[in-house]
């Protein structure tokens, strides 16, 4: 049974994992390799736990689930006693490939190697596992806690066994497993998604609508809380510069380079989504969450 988990990687993702895992009882380390970074990650857990909605932490509860989570100096550190290690580095496959090498010296030869990479695929990494049956695609979405769906997905060496307990411990921490039988690059939500994401920065870089348009379009005809580029915000505007940076280059993809140019303009003014206070909209009252922005007299 997974009791142990290493989470590689101290961003927003990697502590909304260790706090969903802690949450359900699991001892969690977290390592990163930024100084910096580790040093964050323990206000950055108290911070996030603070904006769980009503009902999933009380505050009596909140002590003893920090206390589950540590910050480690050495990936080896926290990779000897893990039962499961779940990367979450950037979307550079040279550096997962370097991560796994890693983990394969350092971790037991029962533990569980995971990736949660959003584009890539887990034979990418095969390679660079000492026992690659042991690995596969475990694929969270943000916000964790309450978008509560994970992908598990094998690659061809996976044994069934490894997507078992993965399965099974997707369960136990609060997270629907959706099984995959086979590779695919961008599972099922961020197919969808980054389609949408495609055609809603080609409407902006076209000058056929603004930002604000776009999520009034969106917000308004699905009655949903925030719109495309309000969930760009939300998930950060350089994790999505870096996806779509690789799959312009890989697909020699003009139009897809033009997207990356427009984000990474925007990031390198600061502009990274809700984590930084800005993005395409300004946090934490975004125009989008304002009574008016739906109304008839919106401008």
């Amino acid at each position: 049974m997974i009791q142990k988990v290493l989470v590689v990687g101290g961003g927003t993702m990697g502590k909304e994992i260790a706090l969903q895992c802690a949450r359900h009882g699991c001892e969690v380390a977290i390592f990163d390799a930024s100084p910096a970074v580790r040093a964050g990650i323990g206000s950055g857990l108290a911070g996030l736990a603070a904006t769980l909605p009503p009902g999933l932490l009380t505050e009596a509860d909140l002590p003893a689930v920090l206390a589950r989570i540590r910050a480690v100096e050495t990936l080896a550190e926290g990779a000897a006693e893990a039962d499961l290690a779940v990367e979450c580095v950037p979307e550079n496959p040279e550096l997962k490939r370097k991560v796994f090498r890693q983990l394969s010296e350092a971790c037991s030869d029962r533990a569980i190697l995971a990736t949660n990479t959003s584009s890539l695929v887990p034979s990418m990494f095969a390679e660079s596992c000492r026992w690659p049956e042991r690995l596969a695609a475990f694929h969270f979405h943000l916000p964790v806690a309450t978008s509560n769906i994970v992908d598990v997905m094998p690659h061809p060496g996976t044994s069934p066994e490894t997507m078992a307990e993965l399965e099974a411990f997707a369960r136990r921490i609060g997270q629907i497993p959706i099984r995959y039988d086979r590779e695919s690059h961008a599972y099922i939500f961020n197919s969808i998604f980054g389609a949408m994401q495609r055609q809603a920065i080609d409407l902006v870089l076209g000058e056929v609508a603004t930002v604000e348009d776009v999520d009034r379009a969106w917000m308004g005809i699905f009655r949903m809380p925030l719109g495309p580029f309000g969930m760009f915000d939300n998930i950060g505007l350089d994790t999505i510069a870096e996806i779509s940076a690789y799959w312009a280059e890989t697909l020699n993809d003009d139009a897809g380079r033009r997207r990356v140019a427009f984000l990474k303009k925007m990031t390198a003014e600061g502009k990274l989504g809700t984590k930084a206070g800005r993005g395409f909209y300004e946090y934490p009252d975004p125009a989008y969450a304002r009574p008016g922005f739906l109304s008839a007299d919106s401008p």
